[in-house]
């Protein structure tokens, strides 16, 4: 079983820690083949394609023209580490021992605009290039183009080594929609995490992402390989809606006031 997971903007530049087996991208080929564009592109062309401010994009352009294997230690850090947002906060990858790492690199995947699939342990550099970018390349006209079927076959080809066949989406529909479902020959199921508000149980972005990272990090700490024991989460007042739920969309909802205070 596999969950995966999107990446995240805000970005952790803390060491990593020198126990920490690493790893390196399994599909690096392709991202080097990727930067052969993107290295093209100047400030104004970024400011456009991302939708961000000069400053942002100035930085990028360095980032690009930096970003250039092998990576180690020195100059990259693992993919779980890197990122810091909502989902990242939820995932505490930081509070992982080696057991939990080595069960995290069979059972957990990041899904990448520019490095396709990771590992948590995966070293990568400081990057911006999301899923959704409309930025051209011999494939196609988009990143979802230049992936193409690649990420499916790599994780169907991963999933022939797992004795439960199963993929579990934690990430967003931006980055999940570089995946086809069909074609992974596996169980797909949907987590999606609600709360209750004024009587109404609605998906709140922010705290849905953080659910997400809670879910990974239930995952690893609980050894979870089977989709049937994603029913006993029970983190941060979410509790499994049966009701709500069908056998590929688990549904878990949380009671008003029973967000803990931060």
């Amino acid at each position: 079983m596999f969950a995966l997971l999107s990446p995240a903007k805000k970005l952790d530049l803390s060491p990593t820690p020198d126990e920490l087996a690493v790893s390196q991208p399994a599909l690096l080929d392709q991202t080097e083949l990727l930067l052969r564009t993107v290295r093209k592109l100047k400030i104004g062309d970024l400011t456009r394609l991302m939708g961000i401010s000069e400053k942002l994009a100035l930085l990028n352009v360095e980032r690009f023209l930096r970003l250039a294997p092998p990576f180690d230690r020195q100059n990259a850090r693992p993919a779980a580490l890197l990122f810091a947002g909502d989902t990242y906060q939820g995932l505490e990858a930081r509070s992982f021992d080696r057991a939990d790492w080595a069960f995290a690199a069979d059972h957990l995947r990041i899904l990448s605009g520019l490095y396709g699939l990771l590992r948590p342990s995966d070293l990568i550099k400081e990057y911006r290039l999301e899923m959704g970018t409309k930025l051209k390349t011999r494939r196609g006209a988009s990143l979802y183009e230049f992936w193409g079927s690649r990420l499916t076959q790599h994780l169907k080809q991963e999933l022939e080594t797992h004795e439960s066949r199963a993929v579990v989406n934690l990430a967003s529909q931006e980055y999940i929609s570089a995946v086809q479902p069909r074609q992974l020959g596996a169980r797909f199921v949907d987590c999606v995490f609600r709360e209750l508000r004024n009587g109404q149980a609605k998906v709140i972005s922010f705290l849905a992402k953080r659910a997400r990272g809670m879910m990974a990090h239930y995952i690893v700490k609980r050894r979870i390989d089977r989709v049937e024991g994603l029913e006993s989460f029970d983190r941060a007042g979410y509790r499994f809606d049966p009701q709500a739920s069908s056998a590929d969309r688990l549904v878990f909802t949380r009671p008003e006031g029973a967000e803990p205070s931060t």
